[in-house]
């Protein structure tokens, strides 16, 4: 692909003096720019970034083939698999994803985009050294054809790159993935079937949060499928329209599909169902009651300055909207879910879990308080940590207190739920680890594998529950409990209890 050869983007400057890494690179460079200038950095930026993203994924490799997979499979171990390139640990994209600062699964795909480039698309990774394709087009071409599996003959993908490349600056990303996937299909039309049965296969429904109380409902389904309903859910949702519904069409629609799925006006099995309601004490209690975590009233709290908040099923949501739901049963709030069950969750302002309790527990403590002294306020704590066990499996009130604070596995980045996964001991039990909440924590199967046999990785773990991950070549990361807030201000003093009447 003819293209003219880019300037370094440093030939335009005296580098002397250099700024230092903490200082922004525009110190490079005089202080006011015109127009054209600007637009010549800009591309030139472009190529820079590029030549960036290819040395990363030569730093990459090097990084997997420093990493070897052990000659006797680890216990239970997956091996490379499709997860990196073979002949390499399984455990190099959790290495990855801690080098990055990012999810595994970005270093899976980042690994993969790196494998394909260094290897299987010459072209595409000379162009992208040299900053004459940017990185968002090489990685559209590595990730089309990684999609087509390691099966794909060499010669199929280097047809389509001597094809495709030539106008892959002239088309968008989008255009550019569709002209890869049509060559490849064209040259290997038996491998596009395989492909399409195996992604059948695959599909599933999916729920992501956006964020304010909202979340995305996705379905991976053939593609005449979800044409087809979603026309139904289109046809149904103006059907209502014309009958003189005002709401918008888009928000008909959502409910034309809960009602096509859910059918409301049908008996349906009952569904067991587990809630967890998270309430800081800052946002339960008023003000006046506490002494060094006092919360104040809205009408008290400085513009900017942040105020307690609570979750309900791994959702946040403000303190009045915990109240509303604290109203509802009894005297305290939420119902338990049909046939389901309900826990409270008692953090402090740091967001550190204090106890773990039911409403049925919570109504018992508040009526007998502290059992030592029934008849005076002692002041004595009622709620705490289930304490330690001189056994290796945890109690069940250990297991319930550490799923409830940890909600997820608690390796960096790592997302899977907490009740997917297994409880370990941060220090080993064989190695003089108690079993206390203080040195338990919840790691998904994988990274439980990679704590126990992976070399090289360090984990220890505060008595608030944070846990700092040491890397094999040498990075530290840290993972805190969900909801868990580094304090930069002090607390705000106690008011008077007449300014604060209780929520309840």
């Amino acid at each position: 692909m003819p293209v003219d050869p880019v300037p370094s983007p440093w030939e335009l400057v005296d580098p002397d003096p250099a700024p230092g890494l903490d200082e922004p690179l525009s110190d490079w460079l005089p202080v006011r720019r015109s127009a054209s200038a600007a637009a010549g950095l800009l591309g030139q930026i472009v190529a820079a970034e590029a030549q960036l993203a290819a040395l990363r994924a030569e730093l990459v490799m090097d990084l997997a083939v420093a990493r070897p997979a052990p000659v006797d499979p680890l216990p239970g171990g997956e091996g490379a698999g499709p997860t990196g390139p073979a002949g390499v640990s399984e455990f190099v994209p959790d290495e990855l994803a801690a080098v990055q600062n990012c999810s595994r699964a970005a270093a899976v795909t980042l690994l993969e985009h790196a494998e394909v480039l260094t290897t299987l698309l010459p072209g595409t990774f000379g162009l992208l050294r040299r900053g004459r394709l940017d990185w968002a087009r090489a990685r559209a071409i590595a990730a089309e054809v990684a999609a087509t599996g390691r099966e794909t003959d060499p010669a199929v993908i280097a047809g389509m790159e001597a094809a495709v490349l030539p106008r892959a600056g002239e088309l968008s990303v989008r255009g550019l993935r569709e002209a890869v996937r049509a060559e490849l299909l064209a040259r290997d039309a038996a491998a596009a079937d395989r492909r399409r049965q195996q992604r059948a296969r695959g599909a599933d429904v999916t729920v992501r949060p956006v964020g304010d109380g909202m979340s995305e409902f996705r379905v991976l389904m053939p593609h005449a499928e979800a044409r087809a309903c979603r026309d139904a859910a289109d046809q149904h949702a103006r059907a209502a329209k014309e009958a003189g519904d005002i709401r918008p069409l888009g928000l008909l629609r959502t409910g034309a599909v809960a009602d096509l799925i859910l059918r409301p006006w049908q008996e349906r099995p009952s569904v067991t169902a587990h809630l967890t309601v998270v309430a800081p004490l800052a946002a339960l209690t008023p003000a006046g009651f506490l002494s060094s975590g006092a919360a104040r009233p809205a009408a008290f709290i400085q513009p900017g300055t942040a105020g307690p908040i609570g979750e309900v099923d791994g959702e946040p949501i403000t303190a009045a909207h915990l109240r509303e739901l604290l109203t509802r049963f009894d005297a305290l709030g939420l119902r338990a879910p049909a046939g389901g069950t309900l826990d409270i969750a008692i953090t402090d302002r740091t967001g550190r879990l204090l106890a773990l309790t039911s409403p049925t527990e919570l109504g018992r403590l508040a009526r007998h308080g502290c059992p030592d002294h029934p008849d005076t306020a002692c002041g004595c704590p009622v709620l705490g940590p289930p304490g330690p066990v001189d056994r290796y499996r945890p109690s069940a009130g250990q297991y319930r207190f550490t799923k409830a604070r940890d909600r997820t596995c608690r390796h960096p980045g790592c997302t899977v739920r907490a009740g997917w996964a297994d409880l370990d001991h941060v220090l080993a039990h064989a190695d003089g680890g108690e079993t206390s909440c203080e040195n338990l924590c919840c790691l998904c199967r994988r990274h439980h594998r990679l704590k126990t046999f992976a070399p090289g990785w360090q984990h220890t773990m505060s008595d608030d529950g944070v846990l700092t991950v040491l890397t094999p070549s040498g990075v530290t990361r840290i993972s805190r409990p969900p909801g868990y807030r580094v304090l930069t201000e002090p607390p705000p003093p106690p008011l008077d209890p007449a300014d604060d009447p209780p929520p309840f």
